[in-house]
């Protein structure tokens, strides 16, 4: 009769395990990675695979789009600035926020108050403005209790974007952050996937999720990194790029697929 043996070998593959949630407000960070391995029957071994989930923050996990507007609108009303000055920064903001934006809004407008303080004041103005649906978070939620570990590839200045994370509370549902603010690498640059992952604890080596809205930066980056995607569709795609694995209305409908995938 075959007997179940679970033991530890040097030949078994180690993979990277999450790091340990205390609770629900505060999470300890991982100090190296631990080991997962599967139990072998007779000489059969079945090698756990990888749960690592990459989000895309702005148009995924949030609607920067209208946050935007609003952080814009409170700080010319708070300054005083004319429709001008507010329409130029809407334009110049669309896609992206730096600091240097503020700095040329000073040079073209003769403008007198410091570049530097009115980019703090937009970092808190967005962070007060964006939200992140409950259903969101509830879905990360879950998604950490079933054994993924979550991290955020994200473009844009790092010092927004974590703004974002800490207001919306998705920064107490992940493992990792990587934005191209950190070291001045963009999607799809597959070194931002890579660094993300690594925040996490985790490697690119051992496969993984990547779940965003653009096709080129979220979807073929994630291709260039080896992994699986997952797109949320509504802008254009363009052509040449290869599919994603699958295309939701929703990041919740993102969730359940790889909800399902735990099962």
């Amino acid at each position: 009769m075959n007997r179940l043996i679970c033991k530890s070998r040097p030949a078994v593959f180690l993979m990277p395990a999450r790091p340990v949630r205390r609770d629900a407000a505060r999470l300890k960070p991982a100090e190296g990675t631990s080991n997962r391995r599967r139990c072998r029957v007779a000489d059969r071994v079945t090698f756990v695979q990888q749960r690592l989930a990459l989000f895309d923050l702005d148009g995924t996990l949030v609607d920067r789009q209208s946050a935007v507007t609003g952080a814009v609108t409170a700080l010319c009303r708070l300054h005083g600035f004319n429709p001008t000055v507010e329409q130029w920064l809407l334009a110049r903001l669309a896609d992206r926020a730096n600091a240097s934006d503020f700095a040329q809004l000073c040079a073209v407008f003769g403008l007198y108050e410091p570049a530097a303080e009115l980019w703090h004041e937009y970092v808190d103005l967005m962070a007060a403005a964006v939200s992140c649906r409950p259903a969101v978070l509830t879905g990360l939620a879950r998604l950490r209790d079933t054994g993924w570990t979550i991290g955020i590839a994200t473009n844009g200045a790092s010092e927004i974007q974590r703004a974002k994370l800490a207001a919306t509370g998705i920064s107490d549902l992940i493992d990792g952050v990587a934005a191209s603010g950190d070291q001045e690498i963009r999607k799809p640059d597959r070194r931002l996937f890579e660094l993300a992952a690594s925040r996490c604890g985790a490697s690119l080596a051992h496969g993984g999720w990547m779940i965003g809205d653009n096709p080129a930066g979220d979807i073929g980056g994630g291709h260039q990194a080896s992994l699986h995607t997952i797109w949320l569709r509504g802008r254009p795609w363009p052509n040449g790029l290869a599919a994603a694995d699958h295309t939701v209305g929703d990041v919740t409908d993102a969730i359940a697929i790889l909800l399902n995938e735990t099962e």
